[in-house]
């Protein structure tokens, strides 16, 4: 059994307001506004260069910005040296000590704090024990894989009890399957102890599967914060659209009451419809139907096997191509050349100009 976490069940609050850093002409992060609420594990998202890294670096007093403030628990931190902000960080890189075991690696904070040997020791094997690794203690770096190194510099993080956990992409050096073990076990233990943590990541399954809230950033700006479930189905705007998971971009054109028209279905919109110039809709591939027919318009292309879904894609009269994400129990008869009818589902959908097309300002905005 692992043993009672020792860290406060209360997190703090983290907020960046009006965050900005600029490294010569490149503008890394352009007024982020972002809450981190007590407790939870928020996800930083984006791609490279959008900023997610220098935020953390912010936030761990490693890099200062040049204008707005970093605060903890209503503490503005913004100009306090790194060394006295109280968080724990874990990096890609594992950073461990090669000439120190796993106990000496997890105790050298409390060490550097003075901690006396017997409650330095006490406390590292109580630390090893969480994250799993109760008989590494005396093991050295070069000793261990690289999850288990990662667990022992997770160890150490918490070992000073930090209000606040940061994590640099810490799973993204090792293997799949040590990936996905090593998610679900950092994100028990930060449940266990109510740390407020921020996670850094450019894997959007991996964001989507551990936080509470993912936090997309593009060019240095927020583009949406939201829970998994919202963000995916939800997303405020093209850029979230297109870069959490996969989607799919359809002509489409305006229809009574407010609908848009797509291959001659009307659906009702999410958020408002933007003014002038041609249309296109957002629509995922599990919201597209594509059924095997004689006389069907769309012709498959590929078949590409998930599991429980098959992803069929498939060429559309006119130009262009479309996924559809079908259960593999009925994808049998979706072979390459075979026609096919596609139709999307009757859901709201995210109406966006069309490649290429200037249009107006928009009649309202996606939640």
């Amino acid at each position: 059994m692992s043993p009672t976490p020792t860290a406060t069940a209360t997190g703090a609050l983290v907020e960046f307001r009006g965050l900005r850093r600029a490294f010569g002409p490149t503008v890394a992060l352009d007024g982020l506004d972002l809450t981190a609420r007590p407790g939870e594990l928020l996800a930083l998202l984006g791609p490279s260069g959008c900023g997610k890294t220098t935020a953390l670096r912010v936030l761990a007093g490693f890099e200062q910005p040049d204008a707005g403030e970093v605060l903890v628990d209503g503490e503005d931190i913004t100009r306090v040296p790194a060394n006295r902000r109280d968080a724990g960080m874990v990096f890609q890189s594992y950073s461990l000590f090669p000439h120190l075991n796993a106990r000496d690696n997890v105790a050298f904070g409390l060490r550097v704090r003075k901690m006396p040997a017997a409650e330095r020791h006490a406390r590292a094997a109580e630390l090893l024990e969480l994250v799993g690794l109760p008989e590494h203690g005396g093991r050295f770096p070069h000793q261990m894989s690289g999850g288990q190194q990662q667990r022992v510099a997770l160890a150490r993080a918490l070992a000073l009890e930090p209000r606040v956990l940061l994590l640099d992409e810490p799973l993204s050096a090792l293997d799949a399957k040590v990936r996905l073990t090593l998610r679900e076990e950092i994100r028990r233990l930060q449940l266990s102890l109510g740390i407020t943590t921020v996670f850094v990541t450019h894997d959007q399954e991996e964001a989507l599967s551990m936080a509470d809230r993912v936090a997309v950033l593009n060019a240095g700006r927020l583009e949406q914060c939201a829970p998994p479930a919202e963000l995916y189905e939800r997303p405020a705007t093209p850029f979230v659209a297109e870069f959490v998971g996969t989607m799919n971009r359809l002509p489409a054109r305006r229809a009574d009451g407010g609908r848009i028209e797509v291959a001659g279905v009307a659906l009702p919109v999410d958020g408002g419809i933007p003014e002038g110039g041609d249309l296109e809709v957002l629509i995922r591939p599990e919201n597209i139907t594509a059924t095997a027919d004689p006389e069907g318009t769309a012709t498959v292309v590929s078949a590409s096997f998930f599991g429980s879904v098959t992803r069929v894609l498939l060429d559309l009269p006119g130009g262009g191509t479309v996924h559809s994400d079908v259960p593999s129990r009925d994808a049998g008869a979706l072979l390459p050349g075979v026609r096919a009818t596609v139709a999307p589902a009757h859901r709201p959908v995210l109406v966006v100009p069309a490649t290429g097309t200037t249009t107006g300002t928009a009649t309202g905005a996606a939640a």
